[in-house]
């Protein structure tokens, strides 16, 4: 038998104005750190550090729908989690953004 896992809750993180266009914050979750960036069309989120060094992803470069990392130039791909300079088997968990009322939300993915 196995169990039904639940949707994750949608969690508060901060107003739609403290992040500029093509740029990224830092918030916590349950004790994870995830990157959110806002982008031309939208928003994305993914985990907040790079696999390959544990980089600061909300530091780095949006461009492309990707964000590069500050440490050491990995590229990923904010839609897919995939990285996206053709290179290795590295990727982030990408979450779910919303924008409610000038506010923004993240739903962790399992």
């Amino acid at each position: 038998m196995s169990a039904l896992r639940q949707t994750a809750p949608w969690t508060l993180v901060g107003r739609v104005a403290d992040i500029p266009e093509l740029e990224g914050r830092s918030v916590t979750i349950d004790g994870r750190r995830i990157a959110v960036f806002r982008l031309l069309g939208g928003w994305a989120a993914v985990d907040g550090d790079c696999p390959h060094r544990g980089g600061p992803l909300s530091d780095g470069i949006v461009a492309q729908r990707c964000v590069t990392c500050p440490l050491h130039g990995r590229r990923f791909d904010l839609v897919t989690g995939a990285r996206a300079d053709g290179g290795g088997l590295d990727r982030v968990s990408v979450h779910e953004v919303r924008e409610e009322h000038g506010l923004l939300y993240i739903r962790i993915s399992a």
